[in-house]
Protein backbone atom coordinates (compact mmCIF):
# COMPACT_ATOMS: atom_id res chain seq x y z
CA UNK A 1 0.00 0.00 0.00
CA UNK A 2 1.28 4.00 -0.71
CA UNK A 3 1.49 6.30 1.72
CA UNK A 4 -1.21 8.31 -0.12
CA UNK A 5 -3.71 5.65 0.63
CA UNK A 6 -2.99 6.19 4.85
CA UNK A 7 -3.75 9.90 4.67
CA UNK A 8 -6.77 9.80 2.15
CA UNK A 9 -8.23 7.32 5.14
CA UNK A 10 -10.16 9.82 7.75
CA UNK A 11 -10.08 7.15 10.93
CA UNK A 12 -6.69 7.29 11.11
CA UNK A 13 -6.18 11.09 12.08
CA UNK A 14 -3.37 11.59 9.62
CA UNK A 15 -2.43 14.98 8.76
CA UNK A 16 0.29 15.94 6.56
CA UNK A 17 3.27 18.08 7.64
CA UNK A 18 5.73 17.67 4.38
CA UNK A 19 6.21 15.04 2.05
CA UNK A 20 3.77 15.97 -0.90
CA UNK A 21 5.84 14.84 -4.04
CA UNK A 22 6.66 11.52 -1.87
CA UNK A 23 2.79 10.07 -1.43
CA UNK A 24 3.11 7.14 -3.75
CA UNK A 25 5.79 5.54 -1.43
CA UNK A 26 5.18 2.03 -0.43
CA UNK A 27 4.14 0.95 3.14
CA UNK A 28 5.59 -2.52 3.86
CA UNK A 29 5.31 -2.35 7.74
CA UNK A 30 4.88 -0.34 10.59
CA UNK A 31 7.56 0.20 13.96
CA UNK A 32 6.27 2.14 16.80
CA UNK A 33 9.60 3.55 18.44
CA UNK A 34 10.56 6.24 20.72
CA UNK A 35 14.22 5.41 20.79
CA UNK A 36 17.25 7.97 20.01
CA UNK A 37 18.55 5.32 17.11
CA UNK A 38 16.07 2.61 16.06
CA UNK A 39 18.00 1.40 12.88
CA UNK A 40 18.97 -2.04 13.93
CA UNK A 41 15.40 -2.52 13.96
CA UNK A 42 13.88 -1.03 10.33
CA UNK A 43 14.61 -2.56 7.06
CA UNK A 44 13.20 -0.33 4.68
CA UNK A 45 9.71 0.75 4.08
CA UNK A 46 8.15 1.18 7.42
CA UNK A 47 5.81 3.76 8.31
CA UNK A 48 7.44 4.98 12.04
CA UNK A 49 4.97 5.93 14.69
CA UNK A 50 6.73 8.08 17.61
CA UNK A 51 5.57 9.71 20.69
CA UNK A 52 8.44 11.68 20.34
CA UNK A 53 9.83 10.92 23.77
CA UNK A 54 13.20 10.96 22.28
CA UNK A 55 13.56 14.49 21.79
CA UNK A 56 15.26 16.60 24.50
CA UNK A 57 15.86 19.47 22.78
CA UNK A 58 15.99 20.96 19.08
CA UNK A 59 19.17 19.25 17.93
CA UNK A 60 17.77 16.25 18.63
CA UNK A 61 15.43 15.97 15.66
CA UNK A 62 18.10 16.01 12.65
CA UNK A 63 20.45 13.10 13.59
CA UNK A 64 16.74 11.32 14.24
CA UNK A 65 15.70 12.35 10.87
CA UNK A 66 18.69 11.27 9.02
CA UNK A 67 18.79 7.72 10.86
CA UNK A 68 14.87 7.27 9.57
CA UNK A 69 16.00 8.55 5.93
CA UNK A 70 18.92 6.30 5.39
CA UNK A 71 17.22 3.18 6.75
CA UNK A 72 14.89 3.61 3.80
CA UNK A 73 11.56 3.91 5.73
CA UNK A 74 8.52 5.09 3.67
CA UNK A 75 7.78 7.71 5.86
CA UNK A 76 7.17 9.79 10.07
CA UNK A 77 4.07 9.91 12.00
CA UNK A 78 4.24 11.97 15.32
CA UNK A 79 1.95 11.97 18.09
CA UNK A 80 0.42 15.05 19.25
CA UNK A 81 -0.61 13.68 22.71
CA UNK A 82 3.14 14.69 24.27
CA UNK A 83 3.76 17.83 22.95
CA UNK A 84 0.79 19.24 21.12
CA UNK A 85 2.35 20.91 17.89
CA UNK A 86 4.62 18.68 16.21
CA UNK A 87 8.13 20.94 16.37
CA UNK A 88 9.69 22.98 13.77
CA UNK A 89 12.67 21.53 13.75
CA UNK A 90 11.77 18.18 12.94
CA UNK A 91 9.75 19.49 10.04
CA UNK A 92 12.83 21.27 8.79
CA UNK A 93 14.76 18.20 9.50
CA UNK A 94 12.13 16.05 7.73
CA UNK A 95 12.24 18.52 4.96
CA UNK A 96 16.00 18.19 4.28
CA UNK A 97 15.95 14.60 4.31
CA UNK A 98 12.76 14.40 1.59
CA UNK A 99 11.38 12.26 4.52
CA UNK A 100 7.49 12.38 4.91
CA UNK A 101 5.91 13.62 7.90
CA UNK A 102 2.55 12.88 9.17
CA UNK A 103 1.02 14.64 12.51
CA UNK A 104 -0.93 12.07 14.56
CA UNK A 105 -4.57 13.60 16.23
CA UNK A 106 -4.28 12.84 19.94
CA UNK A 107 -7.76 10.98 19.63
CA UNK A 108 -5.73 8.48 17.43
CA UNK A 109 -4.47 5.52 18.76
CA UNK A 110 -1.46 3.91 17.39
CA UNK A 111 -2.22 0.96 17.15
CA UNK A 112 -4.85 2.03 15.41
CA UNK A 113 -2.88 2.64 12.53
CA UNK A 114 -0.32 -0.16 13.32
CA UNK A 115 -3.89 -2.59 12.89
CA UNK A 116 -4.53 -0.90 9.62
CA UNK A 117 -1.49 -0.84 7.83
CA UNK A 118 -0.77 -4.61 9.17
CA UNK A 119 -4.16 -5.94 8.00
CA UNK A 120 -4.03 -3.95 4.35
CA UNK A 121 -0.12 -5.20 3.70
CA UNK A 122 -0.83 -8.85 5.09
CA UNK A 123 -3.62 -9.15 3.27
CA UNK A 124 -1.54 -8.40 -0.29
CA UNK A 125 0.74 -10.80 0.45
CA UNK A 126 -1.22 -13.55 1.55
CA UNK A 127 -2.42 -13.46 -1.82
CA UNK A 128 0.60 -13.45 -3.76
CA UNK A 129 3.25 -15.24 -1.48
CA UNK A 130 2.84 -18.56 -2.68
CA UNK A 131 2.58 -18.20 -6.48
CA UNK A 132 5.30 -15.88 -6.67
CA UNK A 133 7.27 -18.05 -4.53
CA UNK A 134 6.93 -20.63 -6.92
CA UNK A 135 7.59 -18.17 -10.12
CA UNK A 136 10.67 -16.86 -8.71
CA UNK A 137 11.84 -20.95 -8.32
CA UNK A 138 11.41 -21.37 -12.22
CA UNK A 139 12.71 -17.96 -13.29
CA UNK A 140 16.00 -19.56 -11.15
CA UNK A 141 15.99 -22.23 -12.74
CA UNK A 142 15.05 -20.87 -16.50
CA UNK A 143 17.77 -18.08 -16.83
CA UNK A 144 19.11 -16.08 -19.58
CA UNK A 145 21.50 -19.42 -20.07
CA UNK A 146 18.47 -20.83 -21.33
CA UNK A 147 17.34 -18.86 -24.44
CA UNK A 148 18.37 -15.72 -23.21
CA UNK A 149 16.36 -12.77 -21.63
CA UNK A 150 13.15 -13.08 -23.26
CA UNK A 151 12.82 -16.32 -21.59
CA UNK A 152 12.48 -14.38 -18.62
CA UNK A 153 10.14 -11.53 -19.77
CA UNK A 154 8.33 -14.44 -21.24
CA UNK A 155 7.33 -16.18 -17.83
CA UNK A 156 6.38 -12.47 -16.25
CA UNK A 157 3.80 -12.06 -19.20
CA UNK A 158 2.52 -16.07 -18.64
CA UNK A 159 2.39 -16.04 -15.03
CA UNK A 160 2.39 -12.28 -13.57
CA UNK A 161 0.44 -10.78 -16.89
CA UNK A 162 3.24 -8.06 -16.94
CA UNK A 163 4.39 -6.64 -20.19
CA UNK A 164 8.35 -6.37 -19.60
CA UNK A 165 11.47 -4.70 -21.72
CA UNK A 166 15.28 -4.64 -21.38
CA UNK A 167 16.44 -1.37 -22.81
CA UNK A 168 19.61 -0.09 -23.51
CA UNK A 169 21.14 3.28 -21.25
CA UNK A 170 19.67 5.07 -24.42
CA UNK A 171 16.33 3.61 -24.70
CA UNK A 172 17.07 0.56 -27.44
CA UNK A 173 15.41 -2.14 -26.91
CA UNK A 174 17.60 -5.16 -26.19
CA UNK A 175 15.00 -7.69 -25.73
CA UNK A 176 11.21 -8.09 -25.34
CA UNK A 177 8.38 -10.84 -24.78
CA UNK A 178 6.13 -11.81 -27.81
CA UNK A 179 5.96 -9.76 -30.84
CA UNK A 180 5.00 -6.48 -29.05
CA UNK A 181 8.08 -3.97 -29.40
CA UNK A 182 8.65 -0.64 -28.15
CA UNK A 183 8.41 2.56 -29.95
CA UNK A 184 11.59 3.52 -30.16
CA UNK A 185 10.62 7.18 -29.03
CA UNK A 186 9.31 5.64 -25.77
CA UNK A 187 11.98 3.75 -25.20
CA UNK A 188 14.12 6.69 -25.69
CA UNK A 189 11.67 8.84 -23.02
CA UNK A 190 11.92 5.58 -20.24
CA UNK A 191 15.42 5.62 -20.73
CA UNK A 192 15.29 9.74 -20.38
CA UNK A 193 13.08 9.19 -17.13
CA UNK A 194 15.47 6.05 -15.17
CA UNK A 195 18.76 8.00 -16.17
CA UNK A 196 17.20 10.94 -14.17
CA UNK A 197 15.63 9.69 -11.75
CA UNK A 198 18.92 7.31 -10.75
CA UNK A 199 21.46 10.79 -10.94
CA UNK A 200 19.06 12.27 -8.26
CA UNK A 201 19.60 9.57 -6.25
CA UNK A 202 15.98 8.39 -6.02
CA UNK A 203 15.39 4.88 -4.93
CA UNK A 204 14.48 2.13 -7.61
CA UNK A 205 11.64 1.25 -9.14
CA UNK A 206 11.24 4.29 -11.07
CA UNK A 207 7.78 5.66 -12.07
CA UNK A 208 7.33 7.20 -15.56
CA UNK A 209 4.49 7.89 -17.66
CA UNK A 210 4.63 7.85 -21.46
CA UNK A 211 2.17 8.75 -23.69
CA UNK A 212 -0.65 7.78 -20.69
CA UNK A 213 0.82 4.66 -20.13
CA UNK A 214 2.83 3.99 -16.61
CA UNK A 215 5.83 2.16 -16.39
CA UNK A 216 8.38 1.00 -13.55
CA UNK A 217 11.88 1.21 -14.60
CA UNK A 218 14.41 -1.36 -12.39
CA UNK A 219 17.95 -1.24 -13.03
CA UNK A 220 20.31 -3.61 -14.12
CA UNK A 221 23.81 -3.76 -12.71
CA UNK A 222 26.50 -5.75 -14.13
CA UNK A 223 26.30 -9.36 -11.91
CA UNK A 224 30.45 -9.22 -11.84
CA UNK A 225 30.48 -5.99 -11.06
CA UNK A 226 27.97 -7.17 -7.82
CA UNK A 227 25.90 -4.49 -5.92
CA UNK A 228 27.24 -0.81 -6.17
CA UNK A 229 29.13 0.26 -3.08
CA UNK A 230 27.25 2.48 -1.23
CA UNK A 231 30.86 4.52 -1.46
CA UNK A 232 30.96 4.43 -5.30
CA UNK A 233 30.02 7.33 -7.24
CA UNK A 234 26.53 6.67 -9.72
CA UNK A 235 28.14 8.24 -12.43
CA UNK A 236 30.67 5.66 -13.04
CA UNK A 237 27.34 3.55 -14.22
CA UNK A 238 24.68 5.46 -14.73
CA UNK A 239 25.52 5.62 -18.65
CA UNK A 240 26.22 1.97 -18.94
CA UNK A 241 23.55 0.20 -17.24
CA UNK A 242 20.99 -1.88 -18.97
CA UNK A 243 17.17 -1.13 -17.41
CA UNK A 244 14.30 -3.23 -17.12
CA UNK A 245 10.97 -1.60 -17.59
CA UNK A 246 7.80 -2.92 -16.67
CA UNK A 247 4.26 -2.18 -18.06
CA UNK A 248 2.76 -1.34 -14.79
CA UNK A 249 2.71 0.81 -11.60
CA UNK A 250 5.03 -1.01 -8.78
CA UNK A 251 4.62 1.73 -6.44
CA UNK A 252 1.91 0.07 -4.40
CA UNK A 253 3.72 -4.12 -4.82
CA UNK A 254 3.80 -6.35 -2.09
CA UNK A 255 7.51 -6.49 -0.66
CA UNK A 256 7.68 -10.45 -2.46
CA UNK A 257 6.66 -9.10 -6.09
CA UNK A 258 9.24 -6.48 -5.68
CA UNK A 259 12.06 -9.04 -4.71
CA UNK A 260 10.75 -11.18 -7.44
CA UNK A 261 11.42 -8.26 -10.24
CA UNK A 262 14.80 -7.71 -8.43
CA UNK A 263 15.89 -11.59 -9.45
CA UNK A 264 15.04 -10.99 -12.52
CA UNK A 265 17.14 -8.06 -12.88
CA UNK A 266 19.67 -10.26 -11.58
CA UNK A 267 19.11 -12.97 -14.48
CA UNK A 268 19.45 -10.43 -17.26
CA UNK A 269 22.27 -9.15 -15.50
CA UNK A 270 24.00 -12.44 -16.43
CA UNK A 271 23.29 -11.70 -20.20
CA UNK A 272 25.00 -8.56 -20.15
CA UNK A 273 28.12 -9.86 -18.23
CA UNK A 274 27.87 -12.14 -21.22
CA UNK A 275 27.76 -9.57 -23.87
CA UNK A 276 30.55 -7.59 -22.33
CA UNK A 277 32.23 -11.12 -22.31
CA UNK A 278 32.20 -11.15 -25.94
CA UNK A 279 33.85 -8.19 -26.41
CA UNK A 280 36.91 -8.33 -24.94
CA UNK A 281 38.43 -9.82 -28.37
CA UNK A 282 36.92 -6.09 -30.21
CA UNK A 283 37.99 -4.32 -27.34
CA UNK A 284 41.25 -5.56 -27.26
CA UNK A 285 42.11 -5.64 -31.15
CA UNK A 286 41.16 -2.10 -30.99
CA UNK A 287 43.23 -1.38 -28.26
CA UNK A 288 46.16 -2.91 -30.47
CA UNK A 289 45.45 -0.97 -33.63
CA UNK A 290 45.15 2.45 -31.61
CA UNK A 291 48.41 1.82 -30.00
CA UNK A 292 50.38 0.75 -33.30
CA UNK A 293 48.60 4.25 -35.09
CA UNK A 294 49.77 6.57 -32.10
CA UNK A 295 53.24 5.48 -32.16
CA UNK A 296 53.78 5.95 -35.77
CA UNK A 297 54.14 2.15 -36.73
CA UNK A 298 54.97 1.00 -40.29
CA UNK A 299 51.92 1.06 -42.25
CA UNK A 300 52.23 -3.05 -43.45
CA UNK A 301 52.42 -3.83 -39.69
CA UNK A 302 49.53 -1.84 -38.99
CA UNK A 303 47.56 -3.55 -42.26
CA UNK A 304 48.38 -7.01 -40.69
CA UNK A 305 46.77 -6.62 -37.50
CA UNK A 306 43.44 -4.76 -39.44
CA UNK A 307 43.94 -8.38 -41.82
CA UNK A 308 43.20 -10.11 -38.36
CA UNK A 309 40.56 -7.52 -37.06
CA UNK A 310 38.31 -7.43 -40.22
CA UNK A 311 37.36 -11.04 -39.76
CA UNK A 312 36.39 -10.98 -36.42
CA UNK A 313 34.68 -7.61 -37.10
CA UNK A 314 32.79 -8.50 -40.44
CA UNK A 315 32.58 -12.33 -40.10
CA UNK A 316 32.00 -13.84 -43.62
CA UNK A 317 33.08 -10.69 -45.54
CA UNK A 318 36.96 -10.59 -45.34
CA UNK A 319 38.64 -7.28 -45.12
CA UNK A 320 37.48 -4.26 -45.11
CA UNK A 321 38.23 -1.52 -47.86
CA UNK A 322 37.44 1.54 -45.48
CA UNK A 323 37.57 2.11 -41.82
CA UNK A 324 36.66 5.16 -39.83
CA UNK A 325 37.81 6.19 -36.70
CA UNK A 326 34.75 7.45 -34.13
CA UNK A 327 36.51 9.55 -31.17
CA UNK A 328 34.28 10.15 -28.00
CA UNK A 329 34.73 12.15 -24.65
CA UNK A 330 33.09 12.05 -21.45
CA UNK A 331 33.90 14.77 -18.79
CA UNK A 332 32.52 15.71 -15.67
CA UNK A 333 32.28 18.67 -13.69
CA UNK A 334 31.03 20.41 -10.51
CA UNK A 335 27.36 20.57 -10.22
CA UNK A 336 25.90 22.30 -8.15
CA UNK A 337 23.27 20.87 -5.25
CA UNK A 338 23.79 17.67 -7.75
CA UNK A 339 22.57 13.85 -6.31
CA UNK A 340 25.68 11.42 -6.68
CA UNK A 341 25.96 7.90 -4.60
CA UNK A 342 29.48 9.13 -2.51
CA UNK A 343 29.81 12.19 -3.92
CA UNK A 344 28.36 15.07 -2.20
CA UNK A 345 26.55 17.94 -4.33
CA UNK A 346 29.10 20.46 -5.57
CA UNK A 347 31.94 17.80 -4.97
CA UNK A 348 34.42 17.96 -8.28
CA UNK A 349 34.11 15.30 -10.96
CA UNK A 350 37.97 14.75 -11.83
CA UNK A 351 38.26 11.44 -9.86
CA UNK A 352 35.62 9.72 -11.75
CA UNK A 353 36.66 7.90 -14.76
CA UNK A 354 35.10 9.11 -18.24
CA UNK A 355 37.22 6.69 -20.16
CA UNK A 356 35.02 3.47 -19.09
CA UNK A 357 31.90 5.54 -19.70
CA UNK A 358 32.35 7.01 -23.36
CA UNK A 359 33.51 3.09 -24.21
CA UNK A 360 30.43 1.98 -23.16
CA UNK A 361 28.52 4.75 -25.06
CA UNK A 362 30.31 4.44 -28.37
CA UNK A 363 29.51 0.79 -28.04
CA UNK A 364 26.17 1.27 -27.96
CA UNK A 365 25.75 4.54 -30.25
CA UNK A 366 27.36 2.48 -33.29
CA UNK A 367 25.34 -0.72 -33.11
CA UNK A 368 24.54 -1.36 -36.59
CA UNK A 369 20.36 -0.06 -36.81
CA UNK A 370 19.23 -3.33 -38.31
CA UNK A 371 20.33 -5.50 -36.09
CA UNK A 372 18.68 -6.10 -32.88
CA UNK A 373 19.06 -7.88 -29.86
CA UNK A 374 22.22 -7.77 -27.31
CA UNK A 375 24.79 -9.38 -29.88
CA UNK A 376 24.23 -6.06 -32.58
CA UNK A 377 27.47 -4.95 -31.89
CA UNK A 378 29.66 -7.40 -33.33
CA UNK A 379 31.19 -4.47 -35.75
CA UNK A 380 32.21 -2.03 -33.19
CA UNK A 381 35.89 -2.24 -31.46
CA UNK A 382 36.41 0.46 -29.18
CA UNK A 383 39.69 1.50 -26.64
CA UNK A 384 39.65 3.42 -24.13
CA UNK A 385 43.00 5.65 -22.59
CA UNK A 386 42.00 8.17 -19.87
CA UNK A 387 38.88 10.14 -20.76
CA UNK A 388 38.42 9.02 -24.43
CA UNK A 389 37.16 6.27 -26.45
CA UNK A 390 38.31 5.86 -29.74
CA UNK A 391 36.58 3.22 -31.75
CA UNK A 392 37.51 2.08 -34.76
CA UNK A 393 34.77 1.18 -36.97
CA UNK A 394 35.25 -0.88 -40.47
CA UNK A 395 32.51 0.02 -43.42
CA UNK A 396 31.21 -3.67 -45.77
CA UNK A 397 32.61 -3.49 -49.34
CA UNK A 398 30.35 -1.72 -51.87
CA UNK A 399 31.52 -2.07 -55.40
CA UNK A 400 29.62 -1.95 -58.83
CA UNK A 401 30.57 -3.77 -61.97
CA UNK A 402 32.64 -1.66 -64.28
CA UNK A 403 31.18 0.04 -67.10
CA UNK A 404 31.43 -2.51 -70.68
CA UNK A 405 34.01 -0.15 -72.15
CA UNK A 406 36.34 -0.87 -69.07
CA UNK A 407 35.88 -3.79 -68.04
CA UNK A 408 37.61 -6.76 -69.03
CA UNK A 409 38.73 -10.48 -67.90
CA UNK A 410 41.63 -8.59 -65.51
CA UNK A 411 39.52 -6.11 -64.34
CA UNK A 412 37.95 -6.41 -60.81
CA UNK A 413 34.47 -4.79 -60.20
CA UNK A 414 35.06 -0.31 -59.81
CA UNK A 415 35.14 0.15 -56.34
CA UNK A 416 32.49 2.72 -55.04
CA UNK A 417 34.08 6.08 -53.35
CA UNK A 418 34.43 6.19 -49.63
CA UNK A 419 32.06 8.93 -49.92
CA UNK A 420 29.37 6.26 -51.25
CA UNK A 421 29.78 3.52 -48.69
CA UNK A 422 27.58 3.38 -45.85
CA UNK A 423 29.43 5.44 -43.65
CA UNK A 424 28.64 7.23 -40.26
CA UNK A 425 27.55 10.27 -39.59
CA UNK A 426 28.05 12.57 -36.63
CA UNK A 427 24.41 14.02 -36.47
CA UNK A 428 22.85 11.56 -37.64
CA UNK A 429 24.75 9.21 -34.63
CA UNK A 430 23.54 11.60 -31.65
CA UNK A 431 20.19 12.22 -33.18
CA UNK A 432 18.05 9.42 -31.23
CA UNK A 433 20.16 9.28 -28.30
CA UNK A 434 20.93 13.26 -27.20
CA UNK A 435 17.64 13.49 -24.99
CA UNK A 436 18.06 10.35 -22.32
CA UNK A 437 22.21 10.53 -22.46
CA UNK A 438 21.54 14.51 -21.37
CA UNK A 439 18.99 13.48 -18.37
CA UNK A 440 22.13 10.81 -17.53
CA UNK A 441 24.64 13.65 -17.96
CA UNK A 442 22.74 15.71 -15.53
CA UNK A 443 24.21 19.43 -14.75
CA UNK A 444 27.85 17.73 -14.32
CA UNK A 445 28.44 15.35 -17.74
CA UNK A 446 29.15 16.36 -20.97
CA UNK A 447 29.70 14.00 -24.00
CA UNK A 448 31.60 15.16 -26.66
CA UNK A 449 32.12 13.48 -30.24
CA UNK A 450 34.49 13.43 -33.21
CA UNK A 451 34.05 11.09 -36.37
CA UNK A 452 36.69 11.00 -39.27
CA UNK A 453 36.05 10.35 -42.57
CA UNK A 454 36.41 7.09 -44.32
CA UNK A 455 39.99 5.85 -45.12
CA UNK A 456 41.14 3.09 -47.71
CA UNK A 457 44.42 1.81 -46.28
CA UNK A 458 46.19 1.74 -43.18
CA UNK A 459 48.08 4.72 -43.83
CA UNK A 460 45.50 6.96 -43.59
CA UNK A 461 44.26 5.91 -40.28
CA UNK A 462 46.55 7.92 -38.51
CA UNK A 463 45.37 11.21 -40.06
CA UNK A 464 41.58 9.74 -39.44
CA UNK A 465 42.41 9.83 -35.43
CA UNK A 466 43.89 13.05 -35.50
CA UNK A 467 40.59 14.34 -37.63
CA UNK A 468 38.34 12.26 -35.34
CA UNK A 469 39.96 14.28 -32.34
CA UNK A 470 39.89 17.97 -34.12
CA UNK A 471 36.74 17.61 -35.09
CA UNK A 472 35.63 16.34 -31.03
CA UNK A 473 37.27 19.41 -30.26
CA UNK A 474 34.81 21.26 -32.34
CA UNK A 475 32.00 19.42 -31.15
CA UNK A 476 33.66 20.59 -27.61
CA UNK A 477 33.45 24.07 -28.04
CA UNK A 478 29.43 23.87 -28.97
CA UNK A 479 26.91 24.46 -26.10
CA UNK A 480 25.27 21.55 -24.96
CA UNK A 481 25.40 18.43 -23.06
CA UNK A 482 25.50 16.33 -26.07
CA UNK A 483 27.37 17.36 -29.06
CA UNK A 484 28.78 16.35 -31.87
CA UNK A 485 30.83 16.80 -35.34
CA UNK A 486 32.29 15.03 -38.48
CA UNK A 487 34.94 15.59 -40.57
CA UNK A 488 32.75 17.85 -43.35
CA UNK A 489 32.90 20.38 -40.41
CA UNK A 490 36.47 20.73 -40.35
CA UNK A 491 37.54 24.08 -42.60
CA UNK A 492 41.20 24.40 -41.95
CA UNK A 493 44.67 22.61 -42.46
CA UNK A 494 43.15 19.68 -40.53
CA UNK A 495 41.88 18.89 -43.61
CA UNK A 496 45.10 18.41 -45.25
CA UNK A 497 47.09 16.51 -42.51
CA UNK A 498 45.27 13.04 -43.08
CA UNK A 499 46.67 12.81 -46.25
CA UNK A 500 50.13 13.97 -45.49
CA UNK A 501 52.19 10.23 -45.65
CA UNK A 502 53.75 9.16 -42.59
CA UNK A 503 57.19 9.45 -43.75
CA UNK A 504 56.97 12.83 -44.76
CA UNK A 505 55.07 13.82 -41.44
CA UNK A 506 58.03 11.78 -39.36
CA UNK A 507 60.88 13.99 -41.71
CA UNK A 508 58.94 17.06 -41.00
CA UNK A 509 58.64 17.11 -37.43
CA UNK A 510 62.11 15.56 -36.58
CA UNK A 511 64.03 18.37 -38.82
CA UNK A 512 61.83 21.06 -36.59
CA UNK A 513 61.23 19.18 -33.38
CA UNK A 514 64.28 16.86 -32.84
CA UNK A 515 66.47 19.89 -31.84
CA UNK A 516 64.20 21.06 -29.22
CA UNK A 517 63.90 17.76 -27.49
CA UNK A 518 67.32 16.82 -27.41
CA UNK A 519 67.96 19.97 -25.42
CA UNK A 520 65.24 19.09 -23.41
CA UNK A 521 66.44 16.12 -22.22
CA UNK A 522 69.99 17.32 -21.80
CA UNK A 523 69.15 20.64 -19.92
CA UNK A 524 65.16 20.23 -18.92
CA UNK A 525 64.14 24.05 -20.42
CA UNK A 526 60.57 23.60 -21.43
CA UNK A 527 61.54 24.65 -24.73
CA UNK A 528 58.27 22.13 -26.48
CA UNK A 529 55.93 23.54 -23.74
CA UNK A 530 57.03 27.22 -24.22
CA UNK A 531 56.64 26.82 -28.18
CA UNK A 532 53.38 25.22 -27.73
CA UNK A 533 51.68 27.99 -25.60
CA UNK A 534 53.90 31.12 -27.29
CA UNK A 535 51.68 29.93 -30.47
CA UNK A 536 48.21 29.21 -28.56
CA UNK A 537 48.88 32.65 -27.27
CA UNK A 538 48.98 33.97 -30.71
CA UNK A 539 52.76 35.72 -30.35
CA UNK A 540 52.00 37.73 -27.04
CA UNK A 541 54.49 38.02 -25.07
CA UNK A 542 52.82 39.34 -22.39
CA UNK A 543 49.74 36.56 -22.80
CA UNK A 544 52.37 33.57 -22.42
CA UNK A 545 54.60 34.85 -19.55
CA UNK A 546 51.61 35.13 -17.68
CA UNK A 547 50.29 31.60 -18.51
CA UNK A 548 53.43 30.21 -18.25
CA UNK A 549 54.21 31.58 -14.84
CA UNK A 550 57.06 33.15 -16.50
CA UNK A 551 58.86 36.69 -16.36
CA UNK A 552 58.67 37.96 -20.10
CA UNK A 553 62.89 38.36 -20.35
CA UNK A 554 63.13 34.40 -19.24
CA UNK A 555 60.09 33.99 -22.01
CA UNK A 556 62.35 35.80 -24.53
CA UNK A 557 65.59 34.12 -23.95
CA UNK A 558 63.51 30.77 -24.15
CA UNK A 559 61.69 31.30 -27.53
CA UNK A 560 65.38 33.14 -28.33
CA UNK A 561 67.11 29.44 -27.81
CA UNK A 562 64.59 27.79 -30.08
CA UNK A 563 64.89 30.18 -33.06
CA UNK A 564 69.02 29.04 -32.88
CA UNK A 565 68.62 25.32 -32.49
CA UNK A 566 66.25 25.36 -34.85
CA UNK A 567 67.37 28.61 -37.72
CA UNK A 568 63.78 29.52 -38.09
CA UNK A 569 62.49 33.26 -36.95
CA UNK A 570 59.35 32.52 -34.63
CA UNK A 571 58.36 36.45 -35.66
CA UNK A 572 57.79 35.40 -39.72
CA UNK A 573 54.45 33.79 -40.58
CA UNK A 574 55.59 30.95 -42.18
CA UNK A 575 58.01 29.88 -39.54
CA UNK A 576 55.22 30.52 -37.28
CA UNK A 577 52.84 28.08 -39.66
CA UNK A 578 55.71 25.51 -39.67
CA UNK A 579 56.19 24.97 -36.25
CA UNK A 580 52.33 24.74 -35.42
CA UNK A 581 51.70 21.95 -38.12
CA UNK A 582 54.65 20.24 -36.70
CA UNK A 583 53.47 20.00 -33.00
CA UNK A 584 50.07 18.91 -34.31
CA UNK A 585 51.66 16.18 -36.48
CA UNK A 586 53.84 14.81 -34.00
Amino acid sequence: MRLRALLETDALGLRLLGGEDELDRSVRGVMTTDLRDPSRYLSGGELVLTGLAWRRDATDSEPFVRILAGAGVAGLAAGEAELGDIPGDLVEACARHRLPLFAVHETVAFATITEHVVRQVSGERAGDLAAVVDRHRRLMTSGPAGGGPEVVLDLLGSDLDLHAWVLSPTGRQIAGAGDAPLAGPVGAALAGHHLAATRTGRRAPHRATVGGTTYSLFPIRNAGRGTVPASRDVRESVLSDWLLAVEADASDWPPARLDLLQGVTQLIAVERDRRDAARTVRRRLAQEVLELVQAGAPPAEIAARLRVAAPVLLPGLGTAPHWQVVVARVEWGVAEGSATTGAPAGSSGSAVAGGPAAQALLEEILVDPAVTGPDSADRIAVAHTGDEAVALVPLPAVSTPAPAHESGPDMAPAEVSADENPALHADVLLAAVREPLSAGLADDGRLTLGVSAAVHSPEGLRGALEEARHARRVAAARPGRVCAAGHHELASHVLLLPFVPDDVRRAFTARLLDPLRDYDRRHRAELIPTLEAFLDCDGSWTRCASRLHLHVNTLRYRVGRIEQLTGRDLSRLEDKLDFFLALRMS
